[in-house]
């Protein structure tokens, strides 16, 4: 001790670090055991924390009016920043799996598996709102996720738009959905079979009765350059990369009354315990708030509480084909009323197609091979009958991914637990996550924050309707 300033250093065989110091008004502390770490400054009005333990990384500073959170933990990625009476708040969703191995390069990540593809062409408002506001954020990524001294993210956001083509069968319902569209702001036109012909040559429109055609705001992206956009801003922020899977937890329960007089148990996550990617070491991470945006692996956690999500994998191919007399750069991103859809993939003649499988002919979940015979038998001969053109082609490659399936009502579920007051959930969008996930965020920050949605009413997508087994159901599922 020296002056007002006290030193105090102790190590122990078992790997014990302890560093205190005080000088005047500030104060400076380090504490670091095993895999832990653990350190706080204060000094004035200033307040510095940090805390890693195992899988999880839990920053926090406090300086004037300005707040800066970060936490990272096990299924996502959960970035906070709030400076006087501003709100700023990125949130990756799907794109931090623990649950997969190599996580780091995030090869088996949903994210980077998609097609890419962002819409507003949905039947919901709130979907259709939060495409809006996505597209916005994308529009202007720079604003948001630009690095100093880094090159600029290209999002390679090709806005041709989404079209979609309507059987006699299913006509009615695009004209309510182009209505509902079109009062929530979205630009989209509807084309009779002539105009269809006349502006896009190309294709066989037998059995077409109407078209949808978004004008802005539609098309598709790189994914990963997405991703890492989020992560190369994380990282230059001082975000430290952990991985890890969670294997348990712990809560509390208390016995409350409902507004009809029934008892019911509320329960409260204190922490979870993670291990470590090629490891059998466990370690416990203890938690305020859990943000459940794990994707198709989702369900596990609240499994773990014995709550049931109806949330499940399902896997979907992508097929990459050549086809040097396919359609132009005017191609938009085009979805069949068959199922089958396809949009360009760069230049050359390169394009990407798909389709969703019947209900009954789900496949197998367990990997993530590629059912090349799906494309002969299912996806070319409805490929080949829209567009002609693609009777003569390649399949240059393949690949699958998961899409994190909402059972009820294929639409996302946002908000929190009525029965876990400190899990959020951010999981069940049914193959349009990505897209949604920078509006998503937001609003789940929003609830966090304020306690209820601020910016888009999102209230009818909370767990509620899954409790009530009341489904939201969206139409316009790809």
């Amino acid at each position: 001790m020296h002056a007002a300033g006290l030193f105090f250093f102790y190590m122990h065989a078992a790997g014990l670090f302890f560093f205190f110091y005080m000088h005047a008004a500030g104060l400076f502390f380090f504490y670091m055991h095993a895999a832990d770490l653990f350190f706080f400054y204060m000094h004035a009005a200033d307040l510095f924390f940090f805390y890693m333990h195992a899988a999880g990384l839990f920053f926090f500073y406090i300086h004037a009016a300005g707040l800066f959170f970060f936490y990272m933990h096990a299924a996502g990625l959960f970035f906070f920043y709030m400076h006087a009476a501003g709100l700023f708040f990125f949130y990756m969703h799907a794109a931090v799996n623990c649950f997969l191995p190599g996580s780091p390069q995030y090869s088996q990540a949903s994210t980077v598996l998609s097609a890419g593809g962002i819409r507003q062409q949905f039947s919901l408002p709130e979907n259709i709102h939060l495409s809006l506001a996505s597209a916005d954020f994308m529009r202007n990524i720079n604003e948001h996720l630009g690095v100093l001294n880094e090159d600029p993210v290209d999002l390679q956001f090709n806005q041709s738009g989404y079209l979609f083509l309507a059987s006699e069968e299913v006509a009615h319902i695009m004209e309510e959905n182009y209505s509902t569209q079109r009062n929530a702001g979205a630009k989209v036109s509807l084309l009779s079979p002539t105009q269809l012909k006349e502006k896009f040559p190309w294709m066989n429109t037998d059995g077409v009765v109407l078209a949808s055609h978004g004008l802005e705001n539609e098309g598709w992206f790189d994914p990963w350059t997405l991703l890492n956009a989020f992560r190369r801003k994380a990282l230059s922020m001082g975000v430290i990369q952990c991985c890890g899977e969670v294997t348990d937890l712990k809560y509390t329960t208390s016995r409350i009354l409902s507004a009809d007089g029934d008892e019911m148990d509320l329960r409260r996550i204190g922490s979870v315990k993670v291990q470590m990617p090629n490891s059998l070491e466990y370690q416990p991470v203890e938690c305020a708030i859990v943000v459940n945006a794990a994707g198709a692996s989702s369900a596990r956690l609240p499994e773990m509480l014995g709550i049931p999500l109806p949330v499940e994998p399902r896997k979907r191919y992508v097929y990459v084909v050549h086809c040097p007399d396919g359609p132009g750069l005017d191609t938009p991103f085009l979805v069949d009323y068959s199922g089958v859809y396809f949009r360009r993939e760069g230049l050359g003649g390169n394009y990407i197609t798909g389709m969703s499988p019947e209900e009954g002919e789900e496949p197998d979940t367990s990997n993530l091979e590629v059912d090349h015979q799906f494309f002969e038998d299912k996806v070319w001969p409805r490929l080949a009958s829209r567009v002609p053109a693609f009777e003569k082609l390649k399949v240059t490659s393949a690949w699958a991914g998961f899409y994190d399936y909402n059972t009820l009502d294929q639409n996302g579920i946002i908000g929190m637990h009525p029965l876990i007051n400190n899990m959020y959930f951010a999981t069940g969008f049914s193959g349009h996550g990505l897209q949604h996930s920078p509006a998503v965020g937001r609003s789940v920050a929003e609830l966090i924050l304020d306690g209820d949605f601020t910016t888009l009413n999102l209230s009818g997508l909370g767990f509620r309707r899954v409790l009530a087994q009341e489904p939201m159901l969206e139409r316009n599922i790809v």
